[in-house]
């Protein structure tokens, strides 16, 4: 999950106030219902600590919400009497969940997200195509690659046998043309967006013809549907085909990335060959529990950060400063760094703060799933 979205919340200080919530029966809810939900918000961050115009923003939002809302769930993040930041959540929380705490409680949202991969999705045919990107904030049109249609030889009756011929190369040249266009325009599309797939619709023959044209890397991470047109728009078995090109996607990405992990760790079950002690780099391709994952974070070092569903280590406490980069395991390390007043929080919320700031990729380790022994754990860009 790419976590460049959750910035806006380490551009202040805290405290903060958070909430996670379900939202998939909004419109079955009483407004009694909605009423006592929000002050049940208000009582807890009050017990927690939050001050009074923190409190009143979160619950002013909840009572602004509208009766539907498509997403399962939301998470809501408060600081200084005002909401920062209101997320869709694909998962809906069992709970309501509230939290008051010097960073904001943002861990649960690589698992509340879920991993869905953004998309460039190109409806073709013989004019050209239309796209769409699809991401976490939904689908919106992402401009389009138009070609020259090819003229009909209108009411005027010609001998076939005599310009059948002139007259189907003409069509073909235009269509091989479009092709060409749309191709150059599927790659500047994605060198602009942060889409890791292109998802080509439409007929069979002028697909195939688009994606003949791009260049290896961009054809590798290119999957064709079956279903979808320019004319028609999306249906309803356009768009299963494309949450399922997504799913596999980030099933097959997750994969690679514990793979990855597991051979930079060394044997199965064993630990990160360096790191452990806190004061110096991984010697290997992975690091794991937290003083290795807090120093190979600090350094810049992680590509990806993996967090597992359950694990003392994402509990664990860790002391951070103001910055990002200022996280260390003992509160001695933080003073060392220049923190004069070092706060306690927790680890996963501590490195996803840093993941963030670092542009660090965050996954996710489903049960059943072989991750980090203690829940933390991360895929390092280099190593010592």
């Amino acid at each position: 999950m790419d976590v460049g979205f959750l910035k806006p919340l380490f551009d202040r200080p805290g405290p903060w106030a958070g909430v996670y919530m379900d939202t998939s029966r909004s419109t079955e809810d009483a407004p009694r219902r909605r009423r006592l939900r929000e002050r049940f918000v208000a009582d807890q961050l009050t017990g927690q600590g939050a001050d009074r115009a923190t409190c009143d923003a979160v619950v002013e939002r909840l009572a602004g919400e509208q009766g539907a809302r498509a997403s399962a769930g939301r998470a809501l993040f408060a600081a200084g009497g005002e909401v920062v930041l209101d997320l869709p959540l694909a998962t809906s929380p069992i709970d309501v969940v509230t939290s008051w705490s010097m960073l904001p409680r943002v861990a649960p949202l690589a698992a509340f997200r879920g991993e869905w991969p953004a998309c460039l999705v190109a409806f073709v045919d013989q004019a050209g195509a239309d796209l769409e990107l699809r991401d976490d904030t939904g689908a919106r049109p992402a401009g389009r690659a138009g070609g020259r249609r090819a003229h009909g030889r209108g009411h005027r009756s010609v001998p076939a046998d005599r310009y059948e011929w002139h007259y189907r190369n003409r069509v073909g040249n235009t269509w091989e043309q479009t092709a060409d266009r749309v191709a150059d325009e599927l790659v500047r599309q994605w060198t602009e967006t942060d889409a890791d797939l292109l998802i080509l619709a439409g007929d069979p023959r002028e697909r195939r013809a688009v994606r003949d044209r791009l260049p290896e890397p961009l054809r590798a991470k290119t999957e064709e549907t079956r279903h979808g047109s320019r004319a028609a728009g999306c249906s309803g078995q356009l768009n299963a085909e494309i949450d399922h090109a997504r799913a596999e996607y980030a099933r097959a990405h997750l994969e690679t990335v514990l793979d990855l992990f597991r051979a930079g760790r060394g044997r199965p079950g064993g630990p990160a060959l360096g790191g452990h002690d806190g004061t110096r780099p991984p010697s290997s391709g992975a690091a794991e529990g937290v003083p290795a994952v807090v120093e190979a974070m600090r350094r810049h070092q992680a590509a990806t950060l993996l967090l597992g569903h359950a694990g003392g280590d994402m509990r664990h406490e860790v002391w951070i400063g103001p910055d990002a980069d200022q996280v260390a395991v003992q509160r001695s390390q933080a003073r060392a760094m220049g923190v004069r007043t070092p706060e306690p929080a927790r680890a996963d919320d501590a490195l996803m703060r840093s993941a963030t700031v670092a542009d660090t990729e965050v996954l996710v380790v489903p049960e059943g799933l072989q991750g980090p022994a203690g829940g933390l754990g991360a895929v390092l860009r280099w190593h010592a």
